[in-house]
């Protein structure tokens, strides 16, 4: 069965790199602790306030289980 799964996180001004990092181990703790085998894909998207600056970002993972 395929399935899919969405990760956020906000990103701050000079911390986007820790929290890109952290979105990545919180993705590869999902895959670990739930034996996915197969990725089909991964995707990111930017979330923008109303002034049209990046505050946050949209992971979403297709696994098969």
């Amino acid at each position: 069965m395929i399935k899919v799964k969405t990760f956020t996180t906000p990103l701050k001004v000079f911390h986007v790199m820790e929290e890109i990092h952290e979105l990545d181990n919180q993705v590869n703790r999902f895959i670990a602790d739930n034996n996915i085998k197969k990725v089909i894909s991964v995707s990111d998207a930017t979330t923008q306030n109303e002034g049209g600056l990046t505050m946050g970002m949209v992971r979403v993972l297709t696994y098969e289980e």
